[in-house]
């Protein structure tokens, strides 16, 4: 069984989702620290051929707080703005109206929670995408928040009796092959290979790595589960 472990970004990059497809469960791993600036409540968007940062506003939002703690702003004015930013963006787009309403529910999900809201967003994106990997909340299962780094990653693969772990390319520093193999579990790191397609509004070069979002707006399925295999495991 294969096995991923992310904190929850919310209408992430493709990387992201090629890691989650790459699969058979993907850990949010919504018990840490929350980071300030990251991408758990923000991402990208091509408005007018420039890109856009959007963020779901936060209340008393901290890195001392975990993920699964931190609370949603009670105004609630962000989800129509939102919206009506991406149908500005995108309302001429190939695939708009098959996304948008999509779009629509991801944003509107009602919840006080930003773990929960990008729970709710994924596993919507997987059933649009026909992706059967299964997701879990890791402060809702394992008990293990007193374990650090490497040794609390290796306890959630022994708890989920996972053969094989698939990490971001950026954590090459932090785990070990020997430590795991010694666990009996295979590790890999995952390498997004180049992804281009044409993008609204672009007359320069393609910017890459944004919302989800802009990617399923200019394609179709078939092509996206295309991309979402743009991988190495090294």
């Amino acid at each position: 069984m294969t096995l991923a472990i992310m904190q929850p970004y919310f209408l992430p990059y493709i990387g992201y989702m090629q890691l989650m497809s790459a699969v058979d469960t993907f850990v949010l791993y919504d018990d840490v620290a929350f980071i300030n600036r990251g991408w758990v409540n923000r991402n990208r968007l091509l408005i007018n051929g420039q890109e856009h940062l959007f963020t779901v506003p936060l209340k008393d939002a901290s890195q001392n707080k975990r993920i699964n703690e931190v609370m949603i702003a009670s105004d609630p004015k962000w989800r129509s703005k939102l919206l009506k930013t991406v149908e500005q963006g995108y309302r001429k787009a190939p695939f708009y109206q098959a996304v948008m309403p999509l779009t629509e529910k991801i944003i509107n999900f009602t919840t006080d929670s930003i773990a929960d809201l990008v729970y709710f967003s994924l596993v919507e994106l997987n059933q649009y995408l026909g992706l059967s990997t299964r997701l879990v909340q890791s402060s809702t299962v394992y008990n293990n928040a007193d374990l650090k780094a490497q040794e609390r990653i290796l306890d959630i693969c022994r708890q989920e009796k996972a053969s094989h772990y698939i990490n971001p390319i950026g954590g090459t520093d932090l785990y070990d092959k020997p430590t795991f193999a010694q666990a009996g579990m295979e590790l890999s790191f995952i390498k997004a290979l180049k992804v281009e397609y044409p993008q609204i509004n672009n007359r320069t070069e393609f910017v890459p790595w944004l919302s989800i979002i802009d990617v399923l707006m200019m394609n179709d399925v078939p092509t996206v589960k295309t991309m979402l295999g743009a991988y190495e495991l090294v």
